[in-house]
């Protein structure tokens, strides 16, 4: 596994390693993520996506009463992909698959299949859950893509991010205070709720960790176009894109929303690493959770014959909030405890 995630393209027309062309276009993706200091700027598009993200769930559930997993899926990467194709082949900037070789494509595939899967399985976790309690338990997947860069790529893992994961358990095991005994005693579709959108966290954390290497070759939006077509384009033999005409006028523009979400909510996230640190950006997006609750809170008091609200105690929301502060401090951890040296040193 670690071979495969070791990735240096190919060499081309007899020369070692990358390429000029390919070598400036790696330069140029390290420059994209150097901040440029304006930070209120980066915090408002950390912002914007963090509440994208937050009602995703609630658009999401709305549509699935009327349709299956698999297609909402397709409709939403179809169209996502498509758009992105427009745009580069507008700019002249379609990817090369040549640069990619027999490593290349096999991150690829891993990449396709981990989103896919993800996906999926969000939708079937969102299908058994409420919207707050499946937005919470997928929190889990950057974790989970940490701890996987940890042992594959050997970052490092310092104390602050230790104890932010501790934190996260911790809030965790409030949440479920009222259910810890059905989750630990009996299969339930609140337990297999909740497994399967740990098992979407999971599968997500090889699409992150393939997506990571394939930015050597391509840029952001390259990988993402490629990814979203060929995961729309994986998902088709299964997909009924006819269910789309049994949507009543408000579900269709929610799966447009969705679909656009998909989008707009990436771009913010990545305008928003060109402005601001990325530890502090990720430490917004640890809001989204919150978002979702507040969001589904004020959905069903204005519209109760959609949305339902969540069935959970004080204690529950107290845990909502310690997973929130466990994930930024798990964010944080590194640029934290690199800031107390400094001040430290400075002191001696």
């Amino acid at each position: 596994m670690q071979a495969l995630f070791s990735f240096v393209p190919p060499a081309q027309s007899g020369q070692s390693g990358l390429s000029l062309t390919r070598l400036a276009g790696f330069l140029r993706e390290v420059i994209m993520h150097i901040s440029s200091g304006r930070w209120l700027y980066g915090l408002f598009l950390a912002l914007s996506t963090s509440l994208l993200w937050g009602v995703l769930p609630i658009q999401l559930k709305e549509v699935l009463q009327v349709m299956d997993p698999v297609t909402v899926t397709w409709y939403r990467l179809a169209l996502a992909g498509s758009l992105l194709l427009a745009y580069l082949a507008a700019a002249r900037r379609l990817p090369s698959f040549a640069a990619l070789g027999r490593r290349g494509w096999g991150l690829l595939v891993l990449a396709v299949v981990g989103l896919t899967a993800n996906y999926v399985l969000y939708l079937m976790g969102l299908e058994l859950l409420s919207s707050g309690t499946t937005q919470l338990v997928i929190q889990v997947a950057p974790i989970l893509l940490l701890l996987g860069s940890v042992f594959i790529f050997r970052e490092r893992f310092s104390l602050g991010q230790g104890v932010g994961l501790l934190l996260m358990l911790l809030g965790f095991a409030f949440f479920f205070n009222q259910r810890l005994g059905e989750l630990l005693t009996s299969l339930s579709n609140y337990t297999v709720g909740v497994l399967t959108v740990l098992a979407a966290a999971f599968v997500w954390t090889f699409y992150g960790l393939a997506q990571k290497q394939l930015l050597v070759v391509w840029n952001s939006v390259q990988v993402m176009m490629v990814i979203y077509l060929a995961c729309a384009l994986l998902l088709t033999p299964w997909a009924q894109p006819l269910q789309v005409l049994r949507l009543n006028p408000l579900q269709g523009w929610l799966l447009l929303a969705c679909c656009l979400n998909t989008l707009v909510a990436y771009g913010a996230f990545a305008e928003a690493l060109a402005h601001w640190e990325a530890s502090r950006v990720s430490a917004t997006l640890a809001l989204t959770p919150l978002v979702t609750f507040v969001s589904v809170a004020l959905a069903a008091s204005w519209w109760p014959e959609y949305v339902q609200p969540e069935q959970v105690n004080a204690i529950a929301y107290a845990g909502a909030v310690i997973v929130v502060l466990g994930s930024a401090l798990t964010a944080l951890g590194p640029s934290l405890l690199e800031a107390w040296r400094q001040k430290r040193a400075r002191v001696c």
